[in-house]
């Protein structure tokens, strides 16, 4: 028979205590498991959540409250800079720097799901996740020319109820109800539900950042999709047809001024018919609006100006320029990170307790097993077999702990999992693996080995002759 197989007759003879101190460090391991695996994967999912987009250009302040606001949809917006500053980034003196910038605008929320005002560039030049493109559940991207249309993330959808083809008015977030008078014939449509993610963009919703525009404001302004469908043109030449076309406003005031000189006509019709399909609704002046944010793809094929960028945004006093990857590790590691640090080493320390356990139960044991083991030694057994018989024991022990453990550490992270997902949008999968649970099976080997050897040297050193005449 073999040293193991014994072992085991052993640990079968003493079954409840067995189970009992297996399960010990069964917990102990769960919990070790639970730690890393969750946060592994948030780990994973927020620092890569930002990888879309290279640069967050937003008001000066704090840069960690504009990352937390702008990619985690947390905390509140520090301010905003002026829409022009976006242009700049777009199509005037940034513009050799960039590959794509996308404006964001918030303050806006409902049912608790942060409502985001952007342009469909969000979902079809954007990326997240090493490079891996948005996709649609249901339904698609809202659409440039449709002021009230919005598309929402897969939490934000199954927290709010939304479905393509539902309707719903958001409200300020400064407010506890939306205002109806404010918003009347101005609810937005859904078009389309994301595909889960795995980043916080789950939990948001995003609409036209022109219907955006359009809440609560009484001063007739040209429109955003307007704006940006026209031909780009030099910042300079804007500036002179916009002084011209003021001057001819002033001097006309029965008609309407339009930057858009001769289109003016058509583009009047087209208002016409866009206040006729969603309601008579009124936008903030072009000279007025705002941005929260602006999300920024430099231009790789141009690495020393996409270098630079940064830091001429920061020069400037309007705005700054953040690197979100950078701002998310400093979190991570210098807060998240000595969190879990503290959760692993209390898990730790539960593991070592149940470690404990395993050289009580043993050597109380040993008492009980003076004749057995002096009889194994009559039949020719020697010490040094009878030791490691102790020995494997132990580990057999906290090898059947472990494998439960992590039996119950996966199993805890699946039902932590929908909890986890509706709190930060992060699918967390019982089946997620990191490859530090490969450390545990080594570790309670060495921990076994360690508190199983009090045991078996009392075992070594067992009086043969003495015990067979005591059991007699």
């Amino acid at each position: 028979m073999s040293l193991w197989k014994i072992a085991w007759r052993s640990i079968q003879q003493r079954a409840l205590a067995s189970a009992l101190t297996a399960l010990g460090v069964g917990l102990g391991v769960a919990l070790v498991v639970a730690v890393l695996v969750i946060h592994g994967v948030i780990d994973r999912s927020f620092k890569r959540g930002s990888q879309g987009y290279d640069l967050i250009v937003g008001p000066k302040g704090s840069s960690l409250q504009l990352v937390l606001n702008t990619v985690f949809h947390l905390s509140e917006s520090i301010g905003t800079i002026p829409y022009s500053y976006y242009e700049e980034l777009n199509e005037g003196r940034f513009s050799s720097a960039v590959e794509t910038a996308v404006p964001v605008c918030v303050g806006h929320d409902y049912k608790g799901s942060m409502v985001v005002a952007t342009i469909p560039d969000m979902f079809d030049k954007l990326t997240y996740l090493n490079d891996r493109r948005y996709e649609f559940a249901e339904g698609r991207n809202f659409d440039l020319a449709e002021p009230f249309e919005a598309v929402a993330g897969s939490v934000a959808a199954r927290k709010t109820g939304l479905k393509v083809g539902d309707t719903f008015v958001p409200k300020d977030a400064q407010q506890d109800v939306a205002d109806p008078d404010d918003h009347a014939h101005q609810s937005i449509k859904i078009v389309g539900i994301l595909a889960h993610t795995g980043t916080p963009n789950d939990r948001a919703i995003f609409m036209n950042v022109e219907g955006f525009y359009r809440f609560g404001c009484h001063t007739a302004g040209p429109t955003l999709a307007a704006k940006l469908m026209k031909p780009k043109t030099e910042p300079a030449e804007e500036k002179s047809q916009a002084k011209d076309e003021r001057a001819e406003a002033e001097h006309k005031p029965g008609e309407e001024a339009d930057k858009h000189g001769e289109d003016a006509p058509d583009r009047h019709g087209d208002e016409a018919r866009d206040h006729a399909a969603h309601g008579h609704v009124h936008g903030v002046p072009y000279d007025q609006r705002q941005v929260s944010a602006v999300l920024v793809c430099t231009d790789m094929s141009k690495p020393q100006l996409a270098m630079q960028l940064g830091d001429l945004v920061n020069a400037d006093s309007v705005a700054q320029a953040v690197a979100p990857s950078k701002v998310i590790s400093q979190l991570f590691e210098g807060i998240v990170g000595n969190v879990q640090l503290m959760l692993l080493i209390l898990a730790c320390l539960v593991v070592i307790v149940a470690g404990v356990g395993i050289l009580v139960s043993i050597y109380n044991s040993m008492s009980d097993r003076r004749h057995e083991i002096a009889v194994m030694r009559a039949l020719g057994a020697s010490r040094v077999m009878v030791g490691t018989i102790i020995l494997l024991e132990s580990i057999l022990l906290s090898l059947g702990g472990g494998a439960l453990g992590i039996l119950l550490g996966h199993g805890l992270v699946g039902v932590l999992g929908p909890t986890i997902a509706e709190q930060t949008g992060v699918l967390v999968s019982p089946w997620s693996f990191q490859y530090n649970e490969l450390i545990l099976i080594p570790g309670l080997v060495v921990l076994a080995s360690i508190v199983g050897y009090l045991p078996a040297a009392v075992a070594y050193r067992t009086d043969v002759a003495k015990s067979l005449t005591t059991a007699q």
